[in-house]
């Protein structure tokens, strides 16, 4: 059982092997509001792949794949809560909600 749960692990780490994730913004629709607004999520990107290694440094390349993620996965994700707070209070500041007449221009 111990080697398929080694093998299980190694496998995974491959799949994730030079990933990282990156800010996306995009822009949507909001029907209450009747505005367009942006809004931040995360997109994995696959930068390299890992071919070829044996025993340490298999495991070095391993190991700064996932430190890889992980880094990028916080940096990221901070700069996607900022960008979607900002964007929210932006749209807050837009929002026409029913029965509400638009504003001045």
């Amino acid at each position: 059982m111990r080697p398929r749960l080694t093998a299980l692990g190694i496998g995974s780490l491959l799949m994730l092997q030079a990933c990282v994730l990156v800010p996306r913004t995009t822009e949507v629709y909001d029907a209450n509001c009747r505005v367009m607004s942006k809004e931040m999520d995360l997109e994995p990107v696959q930068i390299a792949a890992i071919r070829g290694c044996s025993n340490s440094g298999c495991t070095a390349a391993l190991a700064a794949a996932g430190a890889t993620v992980a880094a990028s996965a916080v940096i990221s994700g901070s700069i996607v809560i900022v960008g979607n707070v900002v964007y929210w209070f932006e749209k807050q500041g837009r929002c026409l909600r029913e029965g509400q007449p638009p504003g001045p221009p």
